[in-house]
């Protein structure tokens, strides 16, 4: 995951210098973003829903890990300069015109990578549910989410390094992160051995599905799709992810333009917004196993959120100010450890464990179908809202960033209700996770 993470990433930093290498205008860089989460988005997630549940950790991870590194093979292809020039790169650019042939080809790559990325999310929050269940789960899938986060830190400060390297281009971190893909991939293979002797161990079935006395079955999903909690948790999730992860695209930029600073600046400062995620999310991790109040840090996490995306819009273009600047990504890290460290330990609570594989998936599911309309939705906003920029001019990020603000709003409402709900019903989400 960890690799995972980097690789996501890794063009973030890179905005100005793949417009200047390979013509992605925002649009472009935008839709290339919300590539990851299209196929997942017309049911691929569904799908790795029930291949977990039918199959296990151990294969769906295997597989999950294997799509992620093919992805990654064909968007280095995209972006290298064998590429330039190649029958592959004429035939893609004769038609939509609009969008380069290394964008079309990158974003291919980039939507099976995202199959893989998503269906491992999905399999490790499982396999760690198995792994952790009644003990120290929220702290366990605090450390998995803390240490996947430092990989954010690590390619914000590597990918800008590694591109500015005589000669300058985009291809070479592209190049290191698919290598270090194929590493996560053989570590993964090292955790099924792991994962097999844990399940003689525990007396569970060979395909490390969990340990559910009942198969898991497609019409079980009625289910999951009749609670109503379920729904609150899913939108509330889709709400969140979407002002995080498609604004890591344009954070870079934003901040180069803002700030006027140059690309290289702007990424360290913004690397360090997941550090303040992945140091107190262990933490938090632990509170929730010891003392519980989950949805309440549903609710001060989106209000976190909400403050700094109103900063960056309003006060960063009229105070161009660097510690504003890390105070408030700073801040944004904490409320990233705030929502995610108390949203998937909810979800064992809410559902049977035999359904868990599948209610993840259509979490992410939704959860995709938000971050692959964002990154566009922001990228042609952004455009619009600089109609008339001259090439080299700064952009102007003050409208298009309230898109971010709508959504923290909606999601700090659907804490509340989630707060309330779970008061009527007593699912148990304000409680501990460790069993007394």
């Amino acid at each position: 995951m960890f690799f995972g993470y980097m690789f996501v990433d890794l063009m973030s930093p890179l905005q100005s210098m793949i417009e200047a290498q390979r013509g992605w205008t925002p649009d472009v860089f935008g839709m290339y973003g919300s590539s990851e989460f299209i196929l997942n988005v017309f049911g691929f997630l569904i799908l790795a829903g029930i291949i977990l549940d039918k199959m296990g950790v151990r294969f769906t991870g295997q597989l999950s890990a294997s799509l992620m590194f093919i992805g990654a093979c064909l968007k280095y292809y995209a972006v290298s300069d064998s590429f330039a020039g190649s029958g592959i790169e004429t035939w893609l650019g004769s038609w939509w015109t609009s969008f380069p042939a290394s964008a079309k080809l990158a974003s291919l790559g980039f939507m099976i990578f995202g199959c893989g990325m998503e269906m491992a999310g999905i399999t490790v929050s499982k396999a760690i549910a198995k792994w952790f269940e009644g003990k120290e789960m929220a702290l366990a899938m605090g450390l998995e989410m803390a240490i996947a986060r430092v990989g954010v830190f690590a390619i914000f400060s590597i990918s800008p390094w590694l591109a500015d390297m005589a000669p300058a281009t985009v291809v070479r971190p592209v190049a290191f992160c698919t290598v270090l893909l194929l590493i996560g991939l053989l570590t993964f293979v090292i955790f099924s051995f792991m994962d097999r002797k844990l399940d003689k161990q525990l007396g569970l079935d060979s395909r490390g599905g969990g340990g559910s006395e009942e198969e898991f079955k497609v019409s079980d999903l009625k289910y999951i799709l009749s609670s109503k909690v379920f729904w609150i948790i899913a939108f509330l999730c889709v709400l969140y992810y979407s002002a995080i992860f498609p604004f890591q695209r344009f954070a870079t930029n934003m901040l180069e333009s803002n700030l006027g600073v140059s690309a290289q600046t702007a990424a360290d400062i913004f690397r360090w917004f997941p550090m303040g995620a992945a140091a107190i999310t262990p933490f938090l991790g632990r509170y929730l196993d010891h003392k519980g109040k989950g949805a309440t840090m549903l609710i001060l996490g989106a209000i976190l959120m909400i403050v700094c995306h109103l900063t960056f819009a309003f006060v960063l273009p009229e105070f161009p100010s660097k510690p504003v600047a890390y105070g408030s990504i700073v801040l944004l890290g904490i409320s990233f450890s705030l929502v995610p460290a108390a949203l998937w330990p909810s979800v064992p609570k809410i559902v049977e464990t035999r359904y868990l594989g599948s209610a993840y998936s259509l979490i992410f599911w939704i959860q995709n179908i938000g971050l692959c309309l964002f990154p566009m939705l922001f990228g042609f906003a952004l455009k619009y809202f600089n109609a008339g920029r001259t090439e080299g001019m700064p952009y102007d990020y003050t409208r298009p960033m309230l898109i971010f603000v709508a959504c923290g709003v909606l999601a700090m409402l659907l804490g509340l209700w989630l707060k309330a709900e779970d008061r009527k019903k007593k699912y148990g989400l304000e409680l501990p996770n460790i069993k007394k």
